[in-house]
Order: structure tokens, then sequence, then C-alpha cells
């Protein structure tokens, strides 16, 4: 379990194929160091294991599922992407319970910059949008953010200057494409609902 608060901004240093999937290793000296084997690591937003590690690098393997379902089949060696490591008993809740399970991707539809603040507009699939609400938690490339409006089709977030700072939505272009994961509550409202059909 995570909160969609990132800690560190790490890089794309090797993808290796390992049919049917590939290798993943992501450098970021401070994580790195304090990782081990078996952790979980929330990779822009997708919990991945750490299978090997070192003081400097980590290394995960992405299935077929995974590198089609999400953006991380996109990266390239030199790609940033957003880190954090799970939470502990105990931690603060900065954010809110992210899973690290991508419910899909989205994509950058408009950016409105205004000084070091923005608001994106982000499009997703119908499906998605019935699990969104204005001023409901959504987790875009793993970082924790409040939605500001939400329709059919699209969502759009109010973004701070720190956030931009810290994270890859900061160098974001239009028809980027993101990991999201609607609010776990969302998803088992929807499921409860849909439930009563069976009946």
């Amino acid at each position: 379990m995570f909160s969609g608060i990132v800690e560190a901004l790490g890089t794309v240093a090797e993808l290796c194929s390992e049919p049917p999937g590939c290798r993943l290793i992501i450098r970021e000296e401070k994580i790195a160091a304090e990782t081990s084997v078996a952790d979980s690591i929330c990779v822009n937003g997708c919990c991945l294991t750490v299978v090997e590690t070192d003081d400097e690098t980590m290394h995960f393997e992405a299935g077929p599922e995974t590198l089609s379902r999400t953006n991380l089949g996109e990266l390239v060696p030199g790609s940033p992407v957003n880190l954090e490591r799970a939470l502990a008993v105990g931690d603060r809740l900065g954010g809110h319970f992210v899973s690290g399970h991508i419910d899909g991707v989205g994509s950058l539809l408009a950016r409105h910059d205004e000084g070091e603040w923005s608001t994106f507009w982000f499009k997703v699939a119908s499906q998605l949008s019935a699990q969104m609400a204005p001023k409901g938690s959504i987790a875009v490339d793993g970082v924790s953010l409040t939605i500001v409006d939400s329709e059919p089709e699209r969502f759009s977030v109010a973004l701070i200057p720190y956030t931009l700072a810290v994270t890859t939505l900061g160098t974001l272009r239009i028809g980027g494409r993101v990991n999201l994961e609607t609010d776990i509550l969302a998803k088992y409202v929807q499921r409860l609902a849909e439930a009563e059909d069976w009946k």
C-alpha cells in the first residue's frame, strides 16, 4: 500500500528484454541504498517487486500485462520515473490509499499554466470516469491528486509548484500518457451497485 506522495525521481538506467517481459533497471541512490530484494516500490504509480538491488539501482521484472496496460512499456533509458516505497505501519498518510494497481491509462488533453501553477485536463475512458468525482482522489503516475472537475471522458486537476517541480508531471506534454488509479472506495461502491443486478 502506498500514499501517492512521491519520494524521489528516479531514472531508467537500462531496459533488458526478458521475453515475454523485460527487466527494468532504475537508478536512484537514496532509495536503492535502503531497499532490499522483495520490497515493493511504486514506479509511476505501478507496484513492482524489487528482484535485485545495489547501492545505486533497483531491478524490476515487468510482464506483458504490466507493459501493455501501463505507460511502463513506453519507457526508454533516461526516462524519469516517480518513485515511492511502500508504507510502513504507523507512517503518516499524507495523500490517500494507493494500491499500485493501475486501472487504466489517460492522456494529457490540455495544460493551463499560470505562473508556477498549472491545471491539467486528462482524457480518460468513460468506464474510469464513473469512479471519479469532484474533490475525490486520483493517482496520476503515482501522484496523489484531488480531482477538480470530472466529466464523462475527461477530468482536471490543479497542480501546485512543488508537485510540478518534484514529479514527472512538471515536464508532461500534451498527448503524454499517464497511469491512473481511481480511489479504491469508488471501485467497491461501483461493484456493490453492479452486484444488485446479480440477484
